[in-house]
Formats: structure tokens, C-alpha cells, sequence
């Protein structure tokens, strides 16, 4: 076995609970794709919003569990393969990643950027700030290490004024949503190995559920002609988070979760490889 696949269940700034009852949906679909039994972190807590350092509070027991869990995961030569609920639960991975694998090409494919910083976050969302801490923007006190050379922003639109100063600057990488971003991804990858975010809202409203919604998004075919783009390179990881769903008991409800998996196949069958 050369996957690890995991379920981040906890709480992680969440807004509403939907995200943690779509993870088991998404979970239970990749395991149909992959010869890995699932391991979950954390246990499920009802969403109450407040403040980021509030949440991060409140999360961090879990995000160190889930730290502790990528560095084993990683020394024992596993890739992972990861469903989490929000992107907060990334200041927990990222700095496995970049601890154990300082080449890594770290793709965020998502609808925002997430480099706000406590000190200029105009929504205190935790998740707004789940990029800049593995870059060492600000202190999470979960680590860092992940290089802006080696950080790229995919489908990326809605930024505010301090995360666009620093795509504007070059520090941190964009291939906007277009329809020769494949083609431009893979140039800008040359061929390294990547490590790939994925945050559902990246897609155009509509496509699934999430909870924020930004116009002119990608569509499930440009997600999948990127998913293949990367293929020849060496595909670390991927986590996918920030699904939701209304109907978690009901007949079909499991259709956004396999749209997404559909689009990243040709990532799972390379790591399957």
C-alpha cells in the first residue's frame, strides 16, 4: 500500500456543519477508487462561529493530531490522499509537506487565496488565513516552512488588496481560470513534484455545494484536463476540502462527491501507480 487516505472530521472554523457531514460522503467515494482503508481525525463538533484565534483555539488539539498524522504518514514513504472539511485543517498538512518534502510544488486550486494574515484579515474567517501560515506570514503555531517559489495559486479570483500585493510582487504564483490554464499549470510545474490543494469552491457557483460561491469559476472539465496536465510529474498528496451538502441521508447524495472524484481521477490513478 502506497496511499494513505484520511478523514478530517473535526471542527475547523466551520461557518455550518455541512462540510463535516459531505466529508464522509467524499471519504466513502474515494475508497471505491483507492486500496487504502480510511483513518479519521478528530470527531465531529457542532459549528458555533467566532473569532479566528477562537477557532484556532478550539481546533488546534485536532490540527496537531492531524500534523502528527501526515509526519507518520510521511516518513513511512505513504502519499496522502485527504478529505477535509475546511482549508483551515491546511495549516496542519502544509508543513508536514514542506518539512518532509521542501521541492514540493504546492497547487491551491481555490476560488481565494487565503493569504490574509491576523493582522489584515477584514473577516477574522480562520480559513482565510490557511495558505500564509505554512508560508510563515504569521505564526499558527503549527509550523511552516512551505517556499513562495513553490506556491501557486490555481482558479484563484477573489483576493484582497495585501494577497494581491503579493501575486502582483511574484512571490506566490497564479494561472488564472481560462481555458489554456492546463496548458499554463504545466508549464509553470516544469515537471516538479506537486503537492495539490483543492478547495471546491474553485468550481463555478452551482457545480456543487459550498459555502462560498465566486463567479466565473472553473468548470468540472477544466478541473480534469489540469488534474491530467499534472500527471507527469510526481504527485505527492492531494487533499480536497470544503464540500458541502444539504440531503447528507438522502438517495443521490453522494452525486457532488462524484462529480469531484471523477474530475480528479487521472491524479488518483497516477498516485495509484
Amino acid at each position: 500500500m502506497t496511499i494513505a487516505l484520511t478523514r478530517f472530521a473535526a471542527r475547523a472554523g466551520d461557518h455550518n456543519d455541512r462540510a463535516m457531514q459531505a466529508t464522509p460522503l467524499l471519504t466513502a467515494v474515494l475508497s471505491e477508487k483507492l486500496p487504502a482503508k480510511p483513518i479519521v481525525i478528530g470527531e465531529p463538533q457542532p459549528a458555533s462561529p467566532t473569532s479566528w484565534d477562537q477557532e484556532l483555539r478550539i481546533a488546534r488539539p485536532s490540527f496537531r493530531q492531524m500534523a502528527a498524522h501526515y509526519d507518520r504518514i510521511l516518513t513511512g514513504g505513504l502519499r496522502p490522499v485527504t478529505v477535509l472539511s475546511r482549508c483551515a485543517v491546511s495549516l496542519a498538512t502544509l508543513p508536514m509537506i514542506a518539512k518532509h518534502r521542501p521541492d514540493a510544488v504546492v497547487l491551491w486550486f481555490d476560488a481565494h487565496a487565503d493569504l490574509n494574515t491576523p493582522e489584515n484579515t477584514t473577516t477574522g474567517y480562520l480559513g482565510g488565513l490557511a495558505l500564509s501560515g505554512p508560508l510563515g506570514l504569521w505564526n499558527s503555531g503549527l509550523g511552516n516552512g512551505l517556499a513562495e517559489c513553490n506556491t501557486i495559486l490555481v482558479g484563484t479570483r477573489d483576493m484582497d488588496d495585501p494577497e494581491q500585493e503579493l501575486i502582483d510582487a511574484g512571490r506566490v504564483g497564479l494561472v488564472p481560470v481560462g481555458q489554456d490554464m492546463a496548458d499554463r499549470l504545466l508549464r509553470i510545474v516544469a515537471g516538479r513534484p506537486v503537492y495539490i490543494h483543492v478547495d471546491c469552491d474553485v468550481l463555478d457557483p452551482g457545480t456543487v455545494p459550498t459555502d462560498y460561491t465566486v463567479a466565473a469559476g472553473m468548470t468540472l472539465s477544466q478541473l480534469k484536463h489540469c488534474a491530467q496536465a499534472l500527471t507527469g510529474s510526481e504527485i505527492l498528496g492531494i487533499e480536497v476540502g470544503e464540500l458541502e451538502t444539504d440531503d447528507a441521508g438522502s438517495p443521490g447524495a453522494d452525486r457532488p462527491a462524484r462529480l469531484i472524484v471523477d474530475a480528479l481521477e487521472p491524479l488518483l490513478q497516477r498516485l495509484n501507480q
